[in-house]
């Protein structure tokens, strides 16, 4: 095998896949990452898993002699981002007259050269194919703003399994998006532009890693509106497009019922300006981070206004007050200040809608005339 590319393609493609590598693998093969070269096509596509997550990713580079091998990721990563800018020389010739040290590949870019340790290719696991079923096609667009939207609201509590990931629903023209850690909910509906065809509606809970590195794949396509193939089997879902592919294993349980916790009727509303609540919310934070992380909301329907506070004992407190459109009786409310700044962080409007009925019942945070996003933040009991 012997081939051209640019640096930088082979770097950023490295870190890409690398996110699939495990830290501690079971089998001394899932270190690496399989590297294969087709003279015909000229394309060179990198793979990783690890027995759940796999990525592929590909990439044009001039093949001058096609072939297959496993590489160390983490070393070949390693080198490869700290090399200049320019073509190299990747070759495996050396291991033709090896002399018994099993594979090594000469890496060659502009000054010097590298030469690292392999291993066969027929030794890595193939990625999970599903070809028995006909794929689904997104949107770019529905799934970034989706993924935006909801990745943040899973849980990292391993032992709530299925809480870990996003609930996906795809409906005829709708995507929707769903993630709770059973103190917070955020669902997103996006439109799907491409049509169902037969399948009517799936579902399906994804891991939210599998998601976040999904993301950060769409990133570097964000500008292509070129459909997106989701193909779901039993216990497998695979995401492919262009000369890329994601593949992740499905979190297995019922996912709650969440539609039934979003209240449909409110006795308040206040509707505010998101990055000034937000910017207060940062301020009255340096005190909240002092002590339980608790900031109180006060509504005052005469003033029009809305007023944040916090008191840390033996450190200090903080209180400030912002104008809102506000309808319904004055209230006292409290949240954990983090959940409250990581919802409205994400809700993609400059103002927004916040319903509420009771100091204990659910509280939801909607944007204005933007996308149709519902973010639900449990309050919590104030102590006198």
């Amino acid at each position: 095998m012997k081939l051209v590319c640019a640096q930088s393609d082979l770097s950023t493609n490295l870190s890409l896949v690398s996110r699939a590598v495990p830290s501690r693998p079971t089998h001394p093969v899932l270190a690496n990452v399989l590297l294969q070269a087709d003279a015909q096509t000229n394309q060179v596509s990198l793979t990783a898993f690890d027995l759940s997550l796999g990525i592929r990713t590909s990439f044009h580079a001039e093949v001058l002699e096609g072939g297959a091998i496993a590489l160390p990721a983490k070393l070949l990563l390693d080198i490869t981002s700290r090399l200049p800018e320019g073509e190299v020389t990747l070759d495996d010739e050396s291991a033709e007259t090896s002399t018994g040290e099993g594979l090594i590949v000469t890496l060659t870019p502009k000054s010097g050269h590298y030469q690292v340790r392999a291993m066969e290719a027929e030794e890595f696991p193939e990625l999970p194919i599903i070809d028995n079923t006909e794929p689904l096609n997104l949107t770019t667009t529905a799934l970034i703003e989706g993924l935006r939207g909801s990745l943040f609201a899973t849980s990292g509590d391993e032992t709530k399994q299925v809480l870990t990931g996003v609930h996906l629903t795809v409906k005829q023209d709708i995507l929707e998006f769903a993630a709770t850690d059973g103190h917070r909910l955020a669902v997103v509906e996006t439109t799907n532009e491409s049509p169902l065809g037969d399948h009517g509606q799936l579902e399906v809970t994804v891991p939210a890693r599998a998601l976040r590195e999904l993301q950060r794949m769409l990133a570097h396509n964000a500008a292509s509106d070129e459909a997106i193939a989701l193909y779901l089997d039993q216990g497998q879902v695979v995401f492919a497009w262009q000369n890329q592919r994601l593949t992740s294993r499905t979190l297995d349980g019922q996912y709650p019922a969440y539609r039934q916790l979003i209240p449909r009727q409110f006795e308040r509303q206040v509707t505010i300006e998101r990055r000034q609540f937000i910017s207060t919310l940062e301020r009255i934070a340096v005190l909240a981070d002092q002590k339980n992380n608790i900031v109180k909301v006060s509504i005052d329907s005469a003033a029009q206004e809305l007023t944040l506070s916090c008191e840390a004992q033996d450190v200090g407190s903080g209180r400030e007050s912002i104008l809102a459109k506000i309808s319904g009786e004055d209230i006292e409310i409290a949240f954990n200040i983090k959940y409250l700044m990581e919802g409205l962080k994400e809700l993609p409007s400059a103002e927004i809608q916040m319903n509420l009925n009771q100091p204990l019942t659910p509280v939801i945070f909607t944007p204005v005339g933007e996308l149709k996003m519902t973010y639900l933040a449990m309050p919590v009991q104030l102590r006198n």
